[in-house]
């Protein structure tokens, strides 16, 4: 096998990740300054906007973020009375997460803007792009956790 250099700002890996933290931070700009939350606040915020009523283990689930930053953002979140937990009647040990109403107002406020963002970052593509990017999204989603993470020996 022919050695290859590793030449970042063509390794697919790294610049999906540049393009996430510039968008990530970009948008993190609307909602820190105004309600003082982080990213991993915001996100998890916004998964239990859509996904009402799931553990913490579930949002770290779907955000693929570390279940330390998960569970430091919802300590913060529910410090401040953004989100509530109770406890699952079935199993008193799992804890099940929600917006408070102060955390549902901020949601409200924040996501017409990051819908605006994004449209606008989207812009730059055509009709027929952005559904390729989409569907191409999708595929190395997949591929990925298929793939699981590379053995280094």
């Amino acid at each position: 096998m022919e050695d290859k250099t590793l030449e970042l700002e063509d390794f697919l890996p790294y610049r999906l990740s540049v393009l996430s933290n510039t968008v990530s931070a970009a948008i993190a700009e609307a909602y820190s300054e105004r309600f003082g939350l982080t990213i991993p606040e915001w996100r998890v915020m916004a998964v239990l906007g859509r996904f009402p009523g799931i553990s913490a283990a579930e949002v770290a689930e779907r955000t693929a973020m570390d279940k330390v930053a998960v569970s430091r953002a919802v300590s913060r979140l529910l410090d401040a009375g953004r989100i509530r937990r109770n406890f699952a009647d079935a199993d008193r040990r799992r804890s099940i997460l929600n917006l408070s109403a102060v955390g549902r107002r901020i949601h409200r406020r924040i996501a017409p803007i990051l819908l605006q963002y994004e449209a606008e970052l989207l812009s730059a593509l055509d009709a027929d792009e952005r559904r390729l990017l989409e569907t191409m999204l999708a595929r190395l989603d997949a591929q990925a956790r298929r793939l699981g993470r590379p053995q280094i020996g």
